[in-house]
């Protein structure tokens, strides 16, 4: 891909004192949503409640998707997601490596068996020969897939279903990093399940909190009793006037549901979502221009335009030859820029190194070694990502001098 050379002072070269620490991740709770927060603590009702059940009709509606349930986490979600299946106990689950543990502990403990997918080292996801390959090490075929859309690129996944052989009502979207992302024109959050996640470090930052978007009334009405230890009605509904304090439990639950003050947040939130991804584009589009012409580092992958949108979760790059990465992000803490690492390929940790499949899983463990995630959030200013992108040309071109 072609971009522009911006020829850009280094850093050291800026007149007057050094700037000052630019962190990694920023959580920004604007002034409305403080304001949400305290209107809700001073309304007498702070758990699941009236606010929860308009931020799940707006997130939806911001999405494109019939129905929302607010949960706890991501992680949750996705549990709860593949709990909807009914599939009997040690079905195979496809999953790629290169996600965060949680994703990978929801599906053991929704009583399913992980089975992990190689990547592209070129894009972080996996392809249809890495999902067919993967499903064919499974006993019998897999029961269901969690897609994982990485750093805010997209995944298509009817191809994907269809290399593990899956329905694509059988496909759980893992869009921790994908609000608004698209896919040919489709928003992420379209699907039978889609798992959202509003961490404090993502693109709509609550704190703590999760949802699932569906396109199935039955798997919405499901979660929303699942959400709630399997309650056949909620405490608000309980405790209205007039309400009535029975309740059944047909099957067991998890305590998973969002409360009022997170949904509060999250709904003024919302209303800044569209500027906020405006913004990551526009800081996405500086760090292209001034990091494509540096030694030894790699722009992250985005899909064509025709074939999607990305939301820009995270600026990924990946460092290759001349100097290690985790040289590269020592020399940057010293300078105060932070970094990251998205992420430690889930079979590289202990618990889940007996998930590696014969023949390694070689496209992740490549990607892991250059992995490289940039500052990237709506206030970070263009100057300072100038200043990111210095500070990263003085480490790289003097390792190739």
């Amino acid at each position: 891909m072609s971009t522009p050379t911006v020829a850009r002072p280094r850093t050291s070269e800026r007149a007057g004192a050094a700037p000052a620490a630019i962190p990694f991740a920023d959580c920004w709770i604007t002034e409305p949503a403080r304001a949400a927060a305290q209107r809700v603590l001073a309304s007498g009702w702070v758990t699941t409640g009236v606010e929860c059940t308009a931020f799940e009709a707006e997130l939806a509606a911001y999405v494109g998707a019939p129905h929302g349930v607010a949960v706890s986490s991501c992680t949750a979600a996705i549990e709860l997601a593949l709990r909807s299946y009914g599939l009997p106990a040690g079905t195979a689950v496809l999953t790629s490596t290169m996600t965060f543990c949680g994703a990978v502990h929801a599906i053991e403990h929704a009583g399913l068996r992980p089975v992990l997918v190689d990547v592209d080292p070129d894009t972080g996801m996996p392809t249809t020969d890495t999902v067919a390959r993967a499903a064919a090490t499974c006993e019998g075929r897999p029961g269901a897939m969690v897609l994982v859309h990485w750093a805010g690129d997209v995944l298509d996944r009817a191809a994907l279903a269809a290399a593990a052989g899956l329905p694509e009502d059988r496909v759980v979207e893992d869009a921790a990093h994908a609000l608004g992302s698209a896919h040919r024109g489709v928003p992420v959050g379209s699907g039978a399940a889609v798992c959202f996640s509003f961490y404090a470090t993502k693109n709509l930052p609550i704190g703590e909190g999760g949802m699932v978007t569906t396109d199935d009334p039955d798997r919405a009405a499901w979660l929303r009793r699942a959400r709630l230890h399997g309650m056949s009605q909620d405490a608000w509904r309980r405790y209205l006037p007039g309400g009535s304090w029975r309740y059944d439990v047909a099957e067991a639950g998890l305590k998973a549901n969002l409360s009022d003050l997170q949904a509060a947040i999250g709904r003024e939130q919302l209303a800044f979502l569209p500027a906020w991804q405006e913004a990551r584009a526009a800081l996405a589009e500086r760090y292209d221009a001034g990091v494509a012409d540096l030694p030894g580092v790699r722009l992250p992958h985005r899909p064509e335009p025709a074939d999607g949108r990305h939301a820009w979760h995270l600026y990924a790059v990946q460092v290759d030859g001349g100097v290690s990465r985790d040289e590269v992000a020592r020399t940057l803490a010293e300078r105060g820029v932070g970094t990251s690492v998205h992420f430690i390929p889930v079979h590289r940790l202990t618990h889940y190194s007996p998930l590696t499949p014969p023949g390694g899983l070689p496209g992740a463990d490549l990607m892991f070694e250059r992995l490289l995630s940039l500052p990237l959030y709506p206030r970070l200013s263009l100057d300072r990502v100038d200043d990111v992108v210095s500070a990263l040309a003085d480490v790289l071109e003097g390792a190739h001098r």
